[in-house]
């Protein structure tokens, strides 16, 4: 290797991580918004499971109240009392 075409050389070499290092600020800069975008994502959908939890249990209790408030056969008395 000449003296000539080592400043090139390295000036080459500089320009290739020069535009990879830019290639991967990219790929850094959509990987976080990815990243960001799923835990809002995940917060909503938490969000959601609580509420339909929520829904459930409510319904289960009102099924349980309902079925408390009527009378059961055996609690019924028998026609000729």
């Amino acid at each position: 290797m000449s003296t000539a075409t080592a400043p090139e050389a390295l000036e080459a070499r500089l320009e290739a991580l020069e535009s990879r290092i830019a290639y991967q600020e990219h790929w850094l800069d959509t990987l976080d918004e990815a990243v960001a975008t799923q835990e809002r994502r995940l917060a909503r959908l938490e969000r959601i499971n609580d509420l339909m939890q929520q829904k459930l249990r409510d319904q289960q209790q009102a099924l349980q109240e309902g079925d408390a408030a009527q009378p059961r056969p055996e609690d019924e008395l028998p026609p000729h009392y």
